[in-house]
């Protein structure tokens, strides 16, 4: 997986080997910041808007003031694709931190905002689309505050590691048996006919593909419910699945020991998966936005 050679530095471009901070520096010391990955088509950004949205929303949570309004980042992170002349699948990866002061715990009252964003090839794990993944469970041992998309990512990065030693894809998370979200991406279960997932409090954070795979349930006629199931629950699920923005639409065919319905990907998933699909194809059909 390339990394392109230019990248966003605050609000200019440089080449990435360019790139240094102080070792003071409140991300790296604190976790003091935020970020965003942003799913990339055919050189074509993907819910780009809902992305930049969920940034300004996390950057007001911790009271970080960003170098640009909305529009003005979106027309940088535009530039920053044709400057590498990015017309493949990936990703472009932001974050934004209080910047580079003496180590105090309090905010510093002249540091500057450092800010990046790079980009990155990433294929479609087709194979994964088509026969789904195998998860554990987990405590969910994080913060309160899962909807602020911070730096503070070491109870999911356990939890992801006990995943892979498993050789699992991904950790379902809960609170005392009661299903959170996974380790990077959000869960549903379907049973009998109905979508359930947990509601988009605090608690979690709400993923920009949840937002679709909720117009999507709406369009073939399945009830979303935004209620929270049992671990307990999964062994009797239709269906479970996973999204997020590298992830998609992913079904989970077993769960630690436990197999979910016959162990393979089950027919509202596909459904969903299918109206994902249409909607990359329409990336793939136009050219790329950039170059119009």
């Amino acid at each position: 997986m390339s990394i392109y050679p230019i990248i966003l530095s605050q609000t200019t471009f440089t080449h990435k080997d360019n790139l240094t901070y102080p070792f003071e520096e409140r991300g790296l010391q604190f976790g003091d910041g935020i970020y965003e990955v942003v799913r990339i088509y055919n050189g074509q950004y993907d819910l780009f808007e809902e992305h930049l949205n969920r940034l300004f929303r996390s950057a007001e949570a911790i009271q970080l003031e960003l170098p640009f309004t909305k529009e003005q980042l979106a027309q940088l992170l535009m530039e920053l694709l044709k400057k590498n002349d990015m017309t493949a699948d990936g990703i472009i990866y932001l974050q934004a931190t209080r910047g580079s002061a003496p180590r105090n715990h309090v905010f510093p009252k002249e540091a500057s905002t450092n800010v990046y964003a790079y980009v990155r090839d990433l294929p479609r794990n087709e194979t994964n689309q088509a026969n789904g993944v195998c998860t554990i469970t987990q405590p969910d041992e994080r913060w309160r505050n899962c909807y602020i998309k911070s730096l503070n990512l070491l109870p999911n990065v356990l939890a992801k590691q006990a995943a892979t030693e498993k050789g699992c894809y991904e950790a379902i998370l809960h609170l005392d048996g009661e299903v959170t979200e996974c380790a990077s991406s959000n869960v549903y279960m379907i049973k009998s006919g109905k979508i359930y997932t947990y509601p988009a409090t605090n608690r979690i954070l709400k993923g920009c593909v949840r937002i679709r795979v909720h117009n999507y349930a709406d369009e073939i006629g399945v009830p979303f419910i935004e209620e929270s199931f049992s671990t307990e629950a999964i062994a009797s699920a239709d269906e479970l699945f996973l999204s997020s923005t590298t992830s998609e639409i992913l079904p989970i065919t077993k769960v630690d020991d436990t197999v979910i319905a016959n162990g393979r990907p089950g027919p509202i998933t596909r459904q969903l998966q299918k109206r994902f699909e249409q909607q990359i194809e329409q990336y793939r059909s136009c050219t790329t936005e950039y170059t119009k």
